[in-house]
């Protein structure tokens, strides 16, 4: 057996808020040498997790029984060209993925603006873009691999395995470890990006028109100011016309990496002089339009170390969430130095997306990594359950299992498969204590 097997260290996630302490660390090679670490850990009674990249703000890889890197289970298995997938091993981060498939002319149809994640963690926990007819990674899903808790590999499908292939594709690492996914695929195509600033009210009050005329929308609003920052992909022949060098490294590295981090640490050395940086930073910001393959508009680098919540709330109430939001942080003694970010995605039919059965609008709060951030989440956490709102499965929360099975019509069809597929919670942890129950 060629698996490498460290003791235990601690492991901390990348906005350093989740941290654990495992019996031990795996890197298996194989799927093979995957299921025997599974094995051996039953009979040891020590519960798996496998942790990608650490993106997930939640708990959810957490674990102080055996921690399951999948470092060297990755790249492409396959590409079928006439069935337009290609499967890929669970490790694979998003990024060799996107660029790998750009090599054989395909693309993903859409994605989150990271890649840094694996993509068994991403669509595990999720991950989404923006979209007005695409949807989140794991609606992307074909087929899946899956390693159950007796140590069988099933191959899920919508004509085999389906109920398990409909609860899976987005499953928490509750039903068992994800090796392998096939995602649809199609010709790699351009996309036009246009970037410009707006006013917080003729944002809301066209909402509607821009996300119907657009193929992704998206805007942040930078908190104490009138002002947002826009974006709009769509289609185009191209050619590609990237930003300039210069241009592109001042508004992706200077002014949303460099200066921003700058911006963030003297905002939380002196929270004061927040609202008079977001004015000025808000206004930093200027129009720009450019086109390129998907991934490389889809995309951005996120340098600044930050904690996130995220709420999916029905469409129709995302304008009146965002401006309660405002009201709340105007009329509060909270400075916010990181921008409001809103998305939406279409309707899909996974049991536990946050979009399962309705058209749905995201609205994202950041705060500046040791920055306090309760007062602010717990206030918007307040506006967003009251419109319903399902949190991200990988992003800061306070949910529990009640509340979420309200939340999710077909909640307990998941629960169901996990009760047949891990009936001792072998790949449970406190997380899916909370959020599934036991």
């Amino acid at each position: 057996m060629s698996e490498t097997t460290k003791t235990s260290s601690a492991w901390h996630n990348w906005a350093g808020n989740v941290t654990a302490r495992p019996a031990r660390a795996v890197t298996p090679s194989s799927v093979e040498e995957l299921a025997e670490t599974v094995r051996r850990a039953a009979a040891e009674g020590l519960k798996v997790k496998p942790v990608g990249t650490g993106h997930s703000f939640t708990a959810v890889a957490a674990t102080d029984g055996v921690h399951v890197r999948p470092d060297l289970l990755t790249g492409i298995r396959q590409i079928d060209r006439e069935a337009s997938t290609v499967t890929v091993e669970a490790g694979t981060p998003l990024k060799r993925l996107n660029v790998a498939l750009a090599r054989e002319g395909l693309s993903l149809t859409n994605m989150g603006d990271i890649m840094e994640q694996t993509v068994a963690g991403a669509t595990s926990t999720g991950t989404h873009g923006t979209g007005r007819t695409s949807a989140s990674l794991a609606a992307q899903i074909k087929a899946l691999e899956l390693l159950t808790a007796d140590g069988r590999i099933l191959t899920c499908s919508e004509k085999e395995n389906p109920e398990v292939f409909t609860v899976a594709r987005l499953g928490l690492g509750a039903l068992g470890i994800v090796t392998a996914i096939t995602f649809a695929v199609e010709p790699v195509f351009f996309l036009t990006a246009r970037e410009e600033p707006m006013a917080f009210d003729r944002v809301t009050s066209e909402f509607d028109a821009l996300v119907a005329e657009n193929e992704h929308f998206e805007f942040y609003w930078f908190p104490h100011t009138g002002n947002c920052s826009t974006k709009r992909n769509n289609r185009s022949l191209g050619p590609a016309a990237p930003p300039g060098k210069v241009a592109g490294w001042i508004e992706d590295e200077l002014m949303s990496n460099g200066l921003f981090q700058v911006v963030c640490s003297l905002g939380r050395a002196v929270p004061r002089t927040v609202p008079a940086i977001a004015k000025i930073s808000s206004r930093a910001l200027s129009a720009r339009t450019y086109t390129d393959i998907p991934y490389k508009v889809y995309t951005s680098p996120r340098r600044v170390r930050f904690v996130e919540m995220e709420y999916a709330v029905p469409r129709e109430a995302a304008v009146q969430a965002l401006r309660e939001v405002r009201a709340m942080v105007e009329r509060s003694p909270l400075k916010v130095s990181f921008p409001v970010e809103v998305r939406t995605a279409p309707a899909d039919d996974i049991p536990l997306s946050t979009a399962s059965g309705r058209e749905t609008a995201y609205i994202a709060v950041h705060m500046y990594r040791g920055t306090p951030y309760q007062g602010y989440f717990t206030a918007v956490e307040r506006i967003m359950t009251a419109h319903g709102g399902r949190p991200h499965w990988g992003k800061m929360h306070t949910r529990d299992a009640e509340y979420l099975s309200a939340a999710y019509p077909r909640f307990a069809e998941f629960t169901a498969v996990r009760d047949r597929l891990d009936p001792d919670r072998l790949f449970g942890n406190d997380y899916l204590r909370r959020v599934l129950g036991d």
